[in-house]
């Protein structure tokens, strides 16, 4: 389904950029690109490009706008074909960006999420073209969609 396209992974740092690592063997064939807050976290790729960019979030609105930023100035430069993330702001942030540029994304929201949807989850509706849930009592008719629990 990925191959040959460049796709841009983005998470935060911690759970999320765990769990999107675990999603590697999908991206297999694809020209990468991970993308998340931790610039230590470049060891863990060897398979595509890194960039890190600032963490913020809702108690940190400076922060976040520069990273908003960061990701804006990012996906307009890579142009990725696809947008992939587990979450949280760096990865809906993202999502609404490339999706504004014409990426395709999809969003998987966290396996951490087992009674609702993370914020960031259910807040990425309207633009994410895949939009997962781990958990199946989370699925809904309209989503996010269950196809099991894949990380």
């Amino acid at each position: 389904m990925l191959k040959g396209k460049k796709v841009m992974a983005v998470s935060s740092g911690g759970g999320h950029w765990v769990q999107l690592l675990r999603l590697r063997p999908a991206f297999e064939g694809s020209l990468m690109t991970y993308v998340t807050v931790e610039p230590s976290a470049k060891v863990d790729i060897d398979d595509g490009d890194f960039y890190a960019v600032m963490e913020g979030g809702r108690n940190s609105p400076f922060r976040l706008m520069v990273s908003v930023l960061q990701l804006f100035f990012l996906i307009l430069k890579l142009r990725p074909d696809v947008i992939i993330s587990t979450g949280a702001a760096p990865g809906y942030f993202a999502i609404r960006i490339g999706k504004l540029l014409g990426a395709k994304t999809i969003w998987v929201d966290s396996v951490a999420n087992t009674q609702k949807l993370s914020m960031a989850g259910a807040m990425v509706e309207r633009y994410a073209d895949l939009w997962l849930t781990q958990w199946p009592h989370l699925a809904k008719a309209n989503g996010p969609s269950y196809f099991g629990s894949v990380i």
